[in-house]
């Protein structure tokens, strides 16, 4: 071969290196962005923050370019709105009740009083706190013999019904422990420690049995919470990992368990606890459930379909957005296009629900469906074809290969929404009840036994379901447990979800 043609076969071939090298450092180079976001940003814990900003970023762009199209010039005169009045502390604790008066006469009228006359006075405050404190509550039962027959037995009021059957634990004591480990997130050490500087030194172990008597009291409102769920036409669902010790493990006595979670959009919430994340484990949670089943893209979701031929898995959109925002760094405009497509889905299903609440009325499934497939189609469609071309001009492991990628293959569940008229476009609703569990663990690191995975499930599920509905979980513990202790069998049980469980004075009126 002549030297000319060596040397040019030899520039081709270093120019595909170069090229190859460049490819190569640039999904090096999104890889390492992708770390640090993880490490020194959200991670892993699927927080929407940043996510949420940049989608509202990209509604105000478009507004913004709206705004620079050529437009006649209109002046028109309007008021301006009066300042926001900020929050005065006299106005932030008015509820708080006063505990002490101190009056401070001045030291010229506390020498002579008589020459004044009391004209007005000032009023300042400053806020206390009362550290708590254990108290006993007394319950005595008189006992009483009859005069006249001194041989019948003695009469004496039965004992009250106890949430803790010959123990000292109230139901106000048990849901403070309760709240304090899974909503406060404090490990039963610490609470532990507390309780002996408040008066009382309780063991560890003692407050451990309190949570499983809790637990096995609350475990029927729980099946009642889950039995009405899979009642239901619309299923969402989602799982997060928790450490568990177990002695008998193969693995240090730790291995990954999973609390599985299932809710829809107004209802209560139910986490289930399972020792691993295999498909077997969402047949079981779910089973006999027909209808429209939403979560992310994990398999076990789709295969559960393919066996249940009465169910529809429809996906989530929040997942396959954040896979293009990871993305931007590496393609801006790309993303943007993305970005704008799947934001218009959001802004149509915004509007939607606006001009409902506006009329004060609830829009059919099937005629939110009809909306979706008339509407949806072209930015669907437009969003398809970007994917496609994106997936052919991008390597597989790069941001847009990744996000692309993910897109196309989550295309059937995603694309389905436009079928159902009940569904969420995201999964973020779910999300949303599992991370106090993500605070949880990072306390108390993993669950103490698989046993108590069981119980963990119960109590998030109750805690969740308030917070979901407005009701203060402190509250409806300390009421529910108190009632449980007195109920039968033939009670209804359904009256003490967090759903339908009203406080007290609410009921009463």
């Amino acid at each position: 071969m002549p030297p000319a043609e060596v040397l040019h076969a030899e520039n081709l071939a270093l120019k595909r290196e170069v090229e190859e090298l460049k490819g190569t450092n640039a999904l090096l180079q999104w890889q390492i962005g992708k770390l640090q976001k993880q490490i020194f940003g959200p991670g892993k814990s699927e927080k929407l923050d940043r996510a949420q900003l940049l989608f509202q970023l990209q509604e105000l762009e478009a507004m913004a370019e709206k705004a620079a199209r050529p437009t006649q010039a209109v002046s028109y005169e309007r008021r301006t709105p009066a300042p926001q009045k900020r929050t005065t502390p006299a106005e932030l604790f008015a509820q708080l009740p006063v505990k002490e008066v101190v009056v401070i006469e001045p030291a010229e009228v506390k020498a002579q009083p008589e020459p004044y006359e009391r004209i007005g006075e000032e009023r300042t405050f400053e806020v206390e706190i009362t550290p708590p404190q254990l108290a006993k509550r007394e319950i005595v039962r008189p006992k009483y013999k009859v005069k006249a027959d001194r041989s019948l037995a003695p009469v004496l009021a039965p004992a009250p019904a106890r949430v803790v059957p010959g123990g000292y634990a109230s139901a106000e004591l048990l849901a403070w422990v309760v709240i304090a480990k899974y909503l406060d997130h404090l490990p039963l050490y610490r609470q532990e420690q507390m309780l002996a500087r408040w008066g009382a030194a309780i063991p560890r172990s003692t407050l451990c049995d309190w949570i499983r008597i809790a637990a096995d009291w609350l475990e029927p409102i729980y099946k009642a919470m889950l039995r009405r769920l899979l009642e239901g036409d619309y299923l969402q669902a989602d799982e997060t990992p928790i450490k568990c010790q177990d002695p008998d493990h193969a693995k240090a006595g730790v291995f990954q368990g999973y609390l599985w979670v299932v809710s829809r959009p107004g209802d209560d919430v139910c986490f289930d606890w399972r020792t691993s994340r295999r498909h077997g484990e969402l047949t079981t949670l779910i089973e006999g459930f027909g209808g429209v089943l939403q979560s992310d893209g994990y398999e076990a979701y789709a295969a559960y379909e393919r066996a249940h031929p009465e169910v529809a898995w429809v996906g989530c959109w929040a997942h396959a957005r954040r896979k293009f925002i990871e993305a931007q760094g590496e393609s801006p405009k790309a993303v943007r296009v993305a970005l704008k497509l799947i934001g218009r889905l959001y802004r149509l299903e915004r509007e939607w629900d606006e001009a409902d609440h506006a009329a004060g009325r609830e829009r059919e499934v099937a005629e939110r469906a009809r909306l979706r497939a008339h509407h949806h189609a072209r930015s669907l469609r437009w969003l398809h074809a970007l994917a496609m071309r994106l997936r052919e001009r991008s390597r597989p492991k790069s941001g847009l290969g990744v996000a692309s990628g993910y897109l196309l293959a989550q295309w059937t569940p995603l694309s389905r929404h436009v079928e159902h008229g009940q569904t969420r476009l995201d999964n973020n609703l779910v999300e949303n009840a599992i991370r106090p569990t993500a605070v949880g663990k990072k306390n108390w690191l993993f669950i103490g036994h698989p046993d108590a995975g069981r119980r963990a499930a119960i109590l998030y599920s109750l805690i969740a379901s308030c917070l979901r509905h407005g009701k203060a979980p402190a509250a409806y513990l300390r009421d529910v447990l108190s009632r449980l202790s007195a109920m039968t069998p033939r009670d209804d049980l359904d009256a003490l979800t967090p759903r339908r469980w009203q406080p007290a004075s609410s009921s009463a009126s």
